[in-house]
């Protein structure tokens, strides 16, 4: 390849289209993760109509968010197999027909099963899929869009939370339910995104029928390939496990294990919490917005932070920073009665939940890279529902149990922190174990590869004469037999590791 070469070919495009892809994003990032806290407005109706306690009536949130994290590597098949487009359309049908159906439930087990898990699996659907075109899309601006996109979940849940609570005034759960599952329909129209300009949405197959060894990983479906070991084909992969053996990967699934234990537990009780020391309903639903309002400017000014380019390269250690700070903002508000503590709570809470929101996914990009994405999103996603499931129901129970609310705080808090605490911790060892280990190729398989080509990406010009191996992976994995002709035809945007 000659020097007019670009590395990577023309790359995501940072803007066009992408801002469309980006609104779209906001939207659905919105739904996936305001609906189930804004459903916690319903539940002291439910426990009213169905005589059950709080812990059985916060199932319906907690399966909900399970589904949306635990069928993770579901959604990660599915776009690999069918693309982004179709998956998410597919999933704006399935959450809209469970909030439908969940209008007409007679028992408890009705909600878990409609609201639950048909709604939480129509949100996944919408939600893994748009993460992955963002991605493809944005670059070099691709913390800003993060945070830009994240900003969706506090601004939905500022809305919401009002809304739901105008609708049980006026027609009841079961009308507000009916009228929520409506208003999911717009998750549809968001899944009708185009791809990157250059890429292929349909997969290219050669004449037995199956994808060739050097076939291109287009942006609907970002499909992860290995090569054979004989024969000069490559296998597409699923779903791509070997992930899991990448320390970085695995110091932040640890993480967000332990980050998922207490992170929601606050925002789901917040309103019941507020109610049952006097607050009253309108008000006590109004502290949720609160915490939307600091949200919203929260994630958009993290994610430009993160951007810089001296802070960049520490995002590990900036999310690290948010976590301890939420989980001491829980710890230092568990007494909190008045209303006015709890509105100072809520401010400190949306802010450092939203520096939260803001690095979550943009840590995880830049631990995995490009073509390692998915199948790792959707692995995280599947710890994160174990902890779900943990997390809020566990602290229902002691609700009814104890009838206090200040243990639950402090559990809560003590999680998040000590989450923070061996994110900052095992990164820095990683690090120097990184700096002990003697320099070898391939020592940490593709995890480090990917990491080396991106910062040989953002260094170093493309070599005029030479190829050197770990250039040549950067680039293209190709199959044997593959001619220098063909990876300048093949190379799409995208396909690299600075993808995401």
């Amino acid at each position: 390849m000659g020097a007019s070469v670009p590395r990577r070919g023309p790359g995501p495009p940072d803007g066009g289209w992408g801002w469309a892809v980006l609104g779209a994003c906001f939207v659905i990032t919105g739904f996936a993760y305001g609906f189930p806290k804004a459903v916690s407005v319903f539940f002291r109706a439910l426990m009213r109509d169905f005589g059950a306690g709080y812990s059985d009536t916060a199932w319906v949130s907690s399966i909900m968010l399970a589904m949306l994290y635990g069928t993770g590597p579901v959604s990660s098949i599915l776009v690999t197999r069918f693309g982004c487009r179709p998956v998410m359309l597919v999933g704006g049908l399935l959450a809209s027909a469970g909030m439908i159906l969940a209008s007409f439930a007679t028992r408890l087990l009705e909600l878990y099963l409609t609201a639950g898990v048909l709604t939480g699996l129509g949100l996944a659907l919408n939600f893994q899929p748009s993460l992955i075109m963002l991605g493809l899309y944005f670059e070099r601006r691709r913390p800003l869009a993060n945070g830009l996109a994240a900003a969706g979940s506090p601004v939905f849940l500022s809305a919401l939370s009002p809304l739901g609570q105008l609708l049980l005034e006026r027609f009841g759960w079961r009308g507000g339910f009916l009228l929520l599952g409506g208003l999911l329909l717009h998750c549809c129209a968001c899944g009708v995104m185009r791809p990157p300009p250059g890429s292929d949405p349909r997969p290219r197959r050669d004449s037995a029928g199956d994808a060739p060894g050097e076939a291109e990983a287009d942006c609907e479906g970002l499909r992860l390939r290995e090569e054979a070991p004989s024969g000069g084909r490559a296998r597409r992969r699923l779903l791509d496990v070997a992930v899991c053996t990448d320390r970085a990967f695995a110091v932040y699934a640890v993480t967000k294990f332990l980050m998922a234990l207490g992170l929601f537990v606050p925002a789901i009780l917040l309103v019941n919490y507020a109610k049952d020391a006097g607050v009253p309903d309108s008000e006590a639903a109004f502290l949720l917005s609160i915490v939307g309002f600091v949200d919203i400017v929260a994630r958009p000014a993290c994610g430009a932070l993160a951007g810089l380019a001296r802070l960049r390269p520490h995002v590990a250690y900036l999310f690290s920073l948010a976590l301890m700070a939420n989980g001491l903002t829980d710890l230092s508000s568990a007494r909190a009665r008045s209303y006015s503590a709890l509105v100072a709570f809520c401010i400190a809470f949306g802010l450092s939940y939203g520096m939260v929101g803001a690095l979550q996914f943009e840590v995880l990009m830049a631990a995995v890279g490009a073509p390692r994405f998915p199948s790792a999103l959707g692995l995280v996603l599947l710890l994160e529902a174990v902890a779900v499931l943990i997390g809020p129901p566990s602290a229902g129970r002691l609700v009814d149990a104890l009838k206090n609310y200040e243990i639950i705080f402090y559990l809560a808090g003590s999680e998040v922190a000590l989450a923070g605490v061996f994110m900052a911790v095992a990164t820095k060892c990683c690090q120097r174990c990184s700096q002990d280990a003697p320099a070898s190729p391939g020592a940490e398989g593709g995890a480090s590869d990917t990491e080396d080509a991106e910062a040989e990406v953002d260094s170093e010009p493309l070599p005029t004469s030479t190829e050197k191996p770990g250039d040549l992976e950067a680039l293209e994995v190709l199959s044997p037999g593959t001619a220098p002709s063909e990876l300048e035809g093949e190379a799409e945007p995208g396909l690299d590791s600075e993808s995401v």
